[in-house]
């Protein structure tokens, strides 16, 4: 099946694999794994709608979630060194 990975998107984009499913025991969500680097490496994603995506537009829906919380968590941080004093 074809499935979007937004797992690492912040760092190497939504990725396009040909995944399997997999489901570890019944009533658990449905994960999927993807072979590559020639099928010398192995990748999964957990949780459908978190870190995979049936379509295109979920995966860019999702990841622009995600940037935008990564810029929401970057200014709080940014806020916080701001304030120190070593004086």
């Amino acid at each position: 099946m074809k499935a979007y990975i937004t797992k690492h998107a912040l760092t190497v984009g939504i990725l396009d694999v040909e995944a399997e499913p997999f489901q570890s025991s019944p009533g658990t969500p449905i994960m999927v794994t993807w072979s590559y680097r020639g099928g010398w490496c192995k990748g999964a994603a957990h949780g459908e709608g978190k870190q995979w995506h049936r379509t295109k537009e979920e995966a860019v829906a999702r990841a622009e979630q995600m940037r935008l919380a990564k810029i929401v968590s970057l200014k709080k941080s940014t806020k916080k060194l701001e304030s120190l004093n070593f004086a």
